[in-house]
């Protein structure tokens, strides 16, 4: 889990609702061990799932970025200095495994380069010099992404957006790995809402 995230959210009736206890990190393990093959589960971004918008409550087969549920029996481990969870990831669904990215449950992220520490002087500042009146380098993000390009150069490329160096993955063929229920699970009907409870936002002062 990346020390950068200001919250979890639950997105439930057009409302990212903030949670004040785990119930969203256990509903998302049970979900995952319904299936025999799931290697990787978590939250996806705050920004990337709309509050108005209507989305699936989860993606199958894609990255899991920065807080990562782990079948850990499995042989794929993090490797390389960048972009681990991106790798990770590519190496666990070429594998034939399926990766879970729940939109029901979102983590909110403070933006990359805004909190000193981690990678911020190794990576953004010391793989390119800012230019003047500039707090990082907009390139100092091109060795993070050329990395992972360099581990699965046939999904993977560099791409400029946003100003800055970004890797961009292509997921289509994984789409048709399908989840494995396992034959001792029981679902039981009706909704579980793991104790969670709309509670109304306390006022400051």
């Amino acid at each position: 889990m990346d020390d950068n995230i200001l919250s979890f959210r639950r997105l439930n009736k057009n409302e990212k609702v903030k949670v004040s206890n785990g119930a969203v990190f256990r509903a998302m393990e049970d979900f995952a061990l319904r299936y025999r093959n799931v290697a990787m589960a978590g939250p996806n971004y705050y920004m990337f799932a709309p509050a108005r918008r209507k989305i699936r409550p989860f993606t199958l087969n894609t990255r899991i970025y920065s807080c990562n549920l782990i079948r850990n029996d499995l042989p794929y481990r993090w490797r390389g200095r960048y972009n681990e969870d991106t790798i990770l990831s590519l190496d666990m669904l070429k594998g034939g495994w399926c990766t879970i990215l729940f939109n029901a449950f979102l983590q909110q992220k403070m933006a990359t380069q805004t909190l000193p520490g981690g990678n911020t002087s190794e990576l953004y500042q010391a793989e390119d010099r800012p230019k003047a009146g500039q707090k990082y380098s907009a390139t100092g993000t091109i060795a993070k992404s050329q990395m992972l390009v360099d581990q699965h150069p046939d999904v993977a490329k560099v791409v400029w957006k946003f100003n800055r160096w970004h890797h961009e993955v292509d997921y289509a063929r994984f789409k048709r790995l399908a989840l494995v229920k396992r034959p001792d699970i029981e679902i039981a009907a009706g909704v579980d809402n793991y104790g969670m409870q709309l509670q109304p936002r306390r006022k400051l002062g």
